[in-house]
């Protein structure tokens, strides 16, 4: 890290190496997204990864059933603000609590949404057992189907 750094105007870094490891972040193909992918699709399940569910609405799915009209979000503990695990920075919390609380509105805002659409929203903790999770969509995909045919 270099003395003279200095984060760009309007950054939430508080350092190089912070803003280095806040980039490296994924947002998609995350490790538990991966798992339970491949125990859904070992199902036969198919699907489409990182989706709009509807296209007029800016946010992305984990997993898209079109036509059993499913999205699947696997959410992480931290920027989801999981009731069990999210621990408040110590660094700049004024402004990670604020981005975590609006993160949380909108997932209300996207469940909301998409059932209005008549879509079915499933959320699962990235701490969650990957089996219960692929058990569950597998169930309520079925389930949609059955009631759409």
């Amino acid at each position: 890290m270099t003395d003279d750094w200095s984060p760009p105007p309007g950054s939430w870094a508080s350092s190089e190496s912070r803003r280095r490891n806040m980039q490296a972040i994924r947002s998609r193909d995350t490790g538990p997204e991966w798992l339970i992918r491949r125990l859904v699709h070992a199902r036969g399940l198919r699907y489409r990864v990182s989706a709009r569910p509807l296209p007029d609405l800016r946010r992305t799915a984990d997993l898209v059933f079109r036509p059993a009209k499913v999205a699947v979000f696997i959410d992480g503990c931290y920027w989801h603000g999981c009731p069990e695990h999210y621990v408040s920075p110590k660094t700049n919390s004024g402004y990670w609590s604020e981005k975590v609380a609006r993160n949380i509105a909108r997932d209300q805002d996207t469940n909301e949404r998409l059932a209005e659409a008549g879509w079915t929203a499933l959320r699962f903790w990235e701490h969650e057992s990957p089996d219960a999770c692929a058990l569950t969509i597998a169930a309520t995909v079925d389930k949609m189907r059955a009631s759409r045919s």
